[in-house]
């Protein structure tokens, strides 16, 4: 969903909507979904403050870093999870 999204950048509403019903299909279930929308936000977050905090000697920046990550990711995040839980109930619905 995440590689999807990247490649879909351009489009500022749709791409990750398509995003979300794409990963939703293939995850097949509205939880595992939702998790798979909200799972890349936290690790750029934690690679932000791992890189941030590696780079300078102040844990604090790191920190602030991982947050302002997350919440960049996070914008995206409407789309993409309304994608998700479409994606996961026609993928539960198209199943035998």
């Amino acid at each position: 969903m995440g590689g999807l999204l990247l490649v879909l950048f351009w489009l500022p509403v749709f791409g990750p909507l398509i995003a979300g019903l794409v990963g939703g299909w293939k995850a097949g279930t509205v939880g595992r979904a939702i998790a798979a929308v909200f799972l890349p936000a936290l690790l750029t977050g934690l690679m932000a403050f791992a890189g941030v905090t590696y780079l300078t000697d102040w844990y604090v920046w790191g920190i602030l870093a991982g947050v302002g990550g997350v919440l960049l990711c996070l914008l995206n995040v409407v789309p993409l999870l309304g994608g998700a839980v479409v994606g996961g109930l026609a993928a539960r619905f198209s199943r035998p």
